[in-house]
């Protein structure tokens, strides 16, 4: 017994001693990402070279501890070895920076082939670790394509590749697992995410969740429309809509089952929730700042750009959420002291939005007035979250307490920080990974020349029509998307089918791009795969095919808009002129018209309810897609016609000619 007691102890010590080494290693993680930030003194290769050697650090130490606590050995025995190998090629290509980067293009010495292929191994380890096989295999599918294109008949064939060349096209060159995606993952989306961090850190999300439930007591669909807003505004930032199905399905879905809603229905309304997120401006998941850097342009215009399709998709959704909480006859009273113990005082809300309000205006003003880069920005903004997360409740309690009260706050917001920057990095560490894999595989795209080769594809199948062409894009896209953070699948779909768009059917850049990023997001609610439907139903106890069947009900305009796109100019637009917000205005209404077919409870016979779905759904869809003016307002007549006559015929709600008439 005493044998056993000790090796508790022992492995109790060596977790607590993996937990301070993981937050020491991420503390001075950040340091080195904020000091680049601040000097840029490296080239942005050598800062991402360093970089990967430090986030992989991260990854190693918090999952081997993760792994040990569940008693899984052999996993943490891999782990180790794997990163390792990462963190030491970062280490040896920082310090011969110049020997590799600069003098040794094209070629490399034998012990840097040898450390290429272990680097190989390791991502790949690391890729199937974090994501699967699905995409596992996906890498491993482009790797032998690279080497044995020249055995590939017909149009994908290509002239292949030696396994040195290989080797230098992915690591070697430092243009592949090392480039341009790395670099803007290193430079742009990593402070944005220490920015997520510290808001967990410091209690954003749950003052987020607090106004929800203020909201929902004004709204007759309010714990479902709670679980919407919170779900979407931590979906837009943590990057992951299958991450995220996890975290706020854990309290969203007992709540809107507790109100009886439906078990399908509950996780459908999360899944969406947090798939839709993942456009949401200002990050939008990340993918802004991608998107930012492929079209040249600076960051706080791609934001610009998503306003109008993020609200149509929000007010429809939150339409159809609306619809499908009323249809299950839910008690959707939210108690308050069901999340916590005691509401803010006035004095606290005033101190919290002071908070949190000055980090998030200074960015607005820092991108969109001033417009600094967004690594300068970033970093601003962190330094501002961090002083007014510390001070604002440090000063609150010395303003309603004593001073000893404040030293307490102090020391527990300096405890905050500290956890909001290893926060930061763990939830940085598998968007990283997956997007340092990602990099080498477009360097490999660019090599093989894969991307000209589907876009005569794209042309042939499609016969030249737009439309073919964008529906089998949305294929691509969604295939290409399961199982994978926001960014990733659309990096992928971006270099592989917007240059298509663009040249050869003349869509705009800006709008291929949001056409394809749009698309990238269905893989979380579309079968068979629908990862983040399949989290939420396994929350809920529900039935998967029942959740996916829900979900696309629910976000039905989500299917529909990377179409409107294309065909209606100047929906997606750099400035908000008010051509932009009349083509928004009218397709939002086609979208509501989509809704309310779907989803709107009619009391009518079987067959009727069918026909009248279909002819709205039907109808919804021309009017989103539809360019000319005249068919988008019959379409909208139509379905005004619709609506009130259901409301007169069924709800004894008399229109006023109609009363005088009867008078």
């Amino acid at each position: 017994m005493s044998t056993q007691t000790e090796q508790n102890a022992t492995d109790s010590g060596l977790l607590r001693g993996l937990d301070v080494l993981v937050t020491t290693i991420a503390l001075a993680f950040w340091a080195f990402v904020l000091w680049f930030a601040n000097t840029q003194d490296w080239s942005t290769v050598k800062y991402g070279v360093v970089f990967v050697g430090g986030i992989m650090t991260v990854y190693a130490l918090n999952e081997t501890r993760l792994a040990l606590a569940e008693g899984d050995w052999i996993d943490g025995a891999v782990l180790i070895p794997a990163s390792l190998i990462l963190i030491s090629a970062s280490a040896y290509f920082a310090l011969n920076f110049d020997q590799v980067y600069l003098f040794r293009q094209g070629f490399a010495l034998e012990h840097e082939y040898m450390l290429a292929r272990l680097i190989i191994v390791a991502l790949l380890y690391l890729t199937w670790r974090e994501f699967g096989n699905l995409f596992f295999f996906l890498v491993i599918g482009v790797l032998l394509y690279a080497i044995y294109g020249n055995h590939v008949p017909g149009i994908l064939g290509h002239a292949g590749m030696s396994e040195l060349t290989l080797l230098q096209a992915t690591v070697t060159d430092l243009y592949g697992f090392y480039g341009n995606l790395t670099q803007i993952t290193a430079s742009k989306i990593a402070p944005f995410l220490l920015y997520a961090g510290l808001l967990f850190a410091y209690g954003a999300f749950d003052l987020i969740l607090r106004v929800a439930i203020v909201a929902a007591k004004y709204v007759r669909s309010g714990v479902a429309q709670t679980a919407v807003l919170s779900s979407a505004v931590i979906g837009s930032i943590n990057g992951s809509y299958t991450a995220n199905a996890a975290m706020t399905g854990s309290f969203t879905i007992p709540t809107m089952k507790d109100s009886g809603m439906a078990s399908h229905r509950a996780a459908a309304i999360e899944s969406v929730a947090s798939t839709s997120g993942q456009v949401l401006p200002p990050v939008m998941g990340a993918s802004a700042f991608v998107m930012a850097s492929y079209l040249q342009v600076a960051y706080f215009q791609i934001v610009v750009a998503g306003l109008v399709p993020a609200a149509i998709l929000v007010a429809s959704i939150a339409i159809a959420v609306h619809y499908t909480a009323l249809s299950d006859a839910s008690d959707q009273d939210l108690d308050f002291d069901a999340f916590f113990e005691d509401e803010l005082t006035t004095s606290q809300k005033w101190f919290q939005a002071v908070r949190f309000g000055i980090p998030f205006a200074l960015l607005i003003y820092l991108l969109g007035v001033v417009q600094y880069t967004v690594m300068t920005s970033a970093l601003y903004t962190v330094v501002a979250m961090v002083i007014t997360g510390i001070a604002m409740p440090v000063v609150h309690r010395a303003v309603t307490g004593s001073l000893a009260d404040a030293g307490v706050e102090f020391r527990e917001q300096l405890l905050a920080t500290v956890h909001g920057f290893r926060r930061g990095a763990i939830i940085l560490a598998p968007i990283a990974i997956i997007l340092v894999v990602i990099s080498g595989v477009v360097n490999l795209f660019g090599t093989t020349g894969i991307p000209s080769k589907i876009a005569l594809m794209l042309i042939n199948i499609s016969g030249g029509v737009l439309l073919f062409a964008v529906l089998l894009g949305m294929g691509v896209a969604i295939l290409m998307g399961i199982g994978l953070p926001t960014v990733a699948s659309y990096v992928i779909v971006a270099i592989l089918i917007v240059p298509t768009f663009v040249s050869d059917f003349g869509v705009p850049n800006l709008t291929a791009h949001y056409t394809v990023f749009y698309a990238a997001i269905l893989a979380g609610i579309t079968p068979p795969v629908a990862t983040a439907a399949v989290v939420a139903a396994g929350i809920a106890e529900a039935n998967f095919w029942r959740t996916c069947g829900a979900a696309i009900k629910i976000a039905s305009p989500l299917f529909v808009l990377p179409i409107a796109f294309v065909y209606n100019t100047g929906l997606v637009s750099f400035t908000l002129g008010t051509h932009t917000l009349a083509v928004g205005t009218l397709v939002l209404l086609g979208a509501i018209t989509m809704i309310y077919g779907l989803n709107y409870p009619f009391e009518l016979k079987p067959g009727r309810r069918i026909l009248i779905r279909t002819v709205l759904t039907v109808l919804g869809i021309v009017v989103m897609v539809y360019p000319g003016w005249l068919v988008k307002a019959a379409g909208i007549v139509v379905f005004v016609g619709v609506f009130v006559g259901e409301k007169v015929m069924f709800h004894d709600l008399e229109l006023p000619f109609l009363t005088e008439v009867k008078q």
